[in-house]
């Protein structure tokens, strides 16, 4: 190799793309259940409030959950508590 040329590592260590089928879109969100998950970034819970007043307007019941750090994946046990308890989720990302 060259002192021009350049490796490039991919540190996910994925071999081949993972191909996952989306779920259908929710009809409505009167009477479901959706979980906001604070990922602990600054401003983050600013979103999430708001978010939370717009899903409520439109029916939907609010759980909040929170990651213990922005630098970590979820807990095993808090993404398994999420998925029992909500119909859908969304992560607040925000600085």
């Amino acid at each position: 190799m060259s002192q021009n040329q350049r490796v490039l590592l991919d540190p996910t260590s994925e071999r081949e793309l993972p191909i996952r089928a989306r779920l259908p879109r929710l009809a409505d969100l009167s009477g479901v259940t959706v979980g906001l998950l604070d990922i602990s970034k600054a401003r983050g819970d600013l979103f999430l409030n708001r978010l939370a007043e717009l899903l409520e307007e439109r029916g939907a019941t609010i759980k909040r959950y929170a990651k213990p750090t922005f630098t970590k994946p979820a807990p095993t046990d808090l993404r398994q508590q999420i998925a029992s308890e909500c119909g859908a989720v969304i992560e607040a990302l925000a600085d």
